[in-house]
């Protein structure tokens, strides 16, 4: 059977055909590093890790890119609010996103361009947009002419009054319409800017995955993907004034995770019920946290609870015990688990078929269905020992103490408060001393 991806742009469940026999090329919107990463923004991790999974079992040669979106307003505001640098902010932020993400079993892409050593590349495409008449210079600032792409909202499938009407646009009199959006703005002296033909100034949102994706992929690739909230405006967007800048279709298959929520509302602070994967890492295991997420469809909103958490763990205990009782090893997938991954990535399905495994007994069938879910990777032993088990284990306290040391050097002692809290919540005690911080289990 081949692979069905349910693509954005045709609303529908399509073969997936990659441009290259051999090769696949897919593109995946980052993170933005100005703080520690909530529950929703592992999503779409755990998501295309098990997609580059699945392909790589088909395709001799897959590149997976994702970014770092390291130049940004709220960046600059963490910046400004913790009284320290921007370096140090998105140093401190992306170290701590590739642990959490590490700790949900996700593997690193194989490219992970920072937008700030993309300047350039930007530049080079503003300028070829303006040269084709399909961007202007206003008052130091460089838009797209939206009218000049004649599909423009063929992604999001919404006319031009029901895009604005839908998004926060921004009313400024230098604009020849509402819609059009920026790609380069004038920066002040107190935060970053680089020298362009326009002044001195700082890219807008979306030319920056634009460039990236171009330098990396070229102008047409195959896959690309991110949170069904990237759809209007920065996908659109991306994808408007990459095919007007390149003179060539843009992605193949546009793949979009479905939205994310806690104990059935929208994650907000004002609620109260906004987790940041370091909050909900002290209290589960990254393995369950994994297994619970992908027990919802992609594709479909998610609820995240700590139940469906506990659930999971117990669903992993069970596992466990089968390759416990049985070492064997197998890369074979079994057929059941590939017939519902190649089916629009049916995670649900595929966690069916794995009880089924464990109900026979099929210990070689689970370690190969779990190889593309990113699950069971290790021995049987050391989840029983409460590494990954009951509580967070010696390796997890150990970056979580740090992930505090980090929060107490910028000043966020709230924040290094919170770890202390949710160690001791799990049964594990911090001492701090003139050798450094030590932690013991209650």
């Amino acid at each position: 059977m081949s692979l069905v991806l349910y693509d954005s742009a045709r609303r529908a469940k399509v073969p997936f055909e990659p441009l290259k026999p051999d090769a696949v090329g897919l593109y995946v919107c980052g993170p933005t590093v100005y703080d520690f990463a909530h529950i929703g923004n592992a999503r779409p991790v755990i998501v295309f890790d098990i997609l580059v999974r699945l392909l790589r079992r088909r395709y001799a040669h897959v590149t997976y890119v994702r970014n770092i979106t390291d130049v940004d307003d709220k960046i600059n505001a963490a910046a400004a609010q913790g009284g320290t640098s921007i370096a140090e902010v998105t140093a401190r932020t992306t170290k701590a996103f590739h642990d959490d993400m590490a700790a949900l079993g996700a593997l690193p892409p194989d490219v992970e361009p920072r937008a700030t050593e993309h300047i350039a590349h930007m530049i080079a495409m503003i300028q070829t947009l303006i040269g084709a008449g399909h961007a202007y210079v206003a008052e130091g600032h460089v838009l797209f002419e939206i009218a000049t792409k004649p599909d423009y909202g063929h992604l999001s499938g919404r006319s031009l009054d029901e895009m604005i009407a839908g998004a926060r646009v921004e009313v400024a009199p230098y604009k020849r319409a509402p819609g059009d959006f920026v790609l380069w703005k004038p920066s002040s002296p107190d935060i970053p800017g680089w020298d362009s033909p326009w002044g001195r100034g700082r890219p807008g949102w979306h030319i920056e995955c634009s460039a990236m994706s171009l330098t990396h992929l070229g102008a047409t690739f195959d896959i690309h993907g991110g949170g069904r909230d990237l759809i209007f405006p920065h996908h659109e967007n991306e994808c408007a004034q990459s095919e007007c800048a390149n003179g060539a279709p843009f992605a193949r298959y546009w793949v979009h995770n479905g939205f994310l929520t806690v104990d059935g509302e929208k994650m907000s602070k004002s609620l109260g019920n906004f987790r940041t994967v370091r909050d909900v890492l002290a209290s589960h295991a990254g393995e369950a946290i994994r297994l619970a997420m992908i027990a919802t469809h992609y594709r479909q909103p998610l609820d995240w609870t700590d139940e469906g958490a506990v659930r999971a763990k117990g669903a992993l205990d069970r596992w466990y015990r089968v390759l416990a009782d049985n070492p064997a090893d197998g890369d074979d997938l079994p057929a059941a688990v590939a017939a519902a991954l190649d089916d629009d990535l049916n995670t649900p399905e595929a966690i069916a078929a794995m009880h089924q495994l464990a109900s026979a007994g099929d210990a070689a069938g689970l370690r190969a269905a779990g190889r593309v879910l990113g699950l069971l990777e290790q021995a049987p032993e050391a989840w029983f020992r409460g590494e990954t088990g009951d509580g967070p284990g010696a390796a997890e306290i150990e970056r979580l103490i740090e992930a505090r040391r980090d929060a107490r050097k910028a000043k966020d002692f709230a924040g290094a408060d919170r770890i202390r809290a949710d160690l001791l919540a799990v049964g594990v005690i911090l001492e701090d001393g003139p050798k450094g911080t030590t932690w013991r289990r209650a």
